[in-house]
């Protein structure tokens, strides 16, 4: 039988795969256009509270913690870069 955070891990995968090519927009464009401070930090949010919830309430420590931890660091990144890119806009 699989365990029910099989499914959690791949939703996260999934939804995670997509960060790297945003970051990588965000960085060759040094442009903010079509995104949004806002959604990206309920994002950040919603996968701190993901870890919180793996770390205090999870009963076994599993793949998706990690995950969780990769997409955060990943939102993370991109909400610099659209500070950076914000700063760059700014200055031209």
């Amino acid at each position: 039988m699989l365990h029910p955070f099989i499914f959690e891990t791949v939703m996260l995968l999934c939804f995670g795969a997509a960060w790297p090519f945003s970051i990588y927009k965000s960085y060759v464009s040094q442009s903010n256009q079509g995104k949004s401070l806002y959604f990206l930090i309920v994002i950040f949010f919603g996968y701190l509270n993901g870890i919180i919830f793996q770390l205090i309430i999870a009963p076994q420590k599993h793949l998706a913690l990690g995950v969780f931890m990769l997409n955060t660091t990943m939102v993370l990144i991109d909400i610099l870069l659209y500070i950076r890119n914000a700063w760059v806009v700014a200055k031209d």
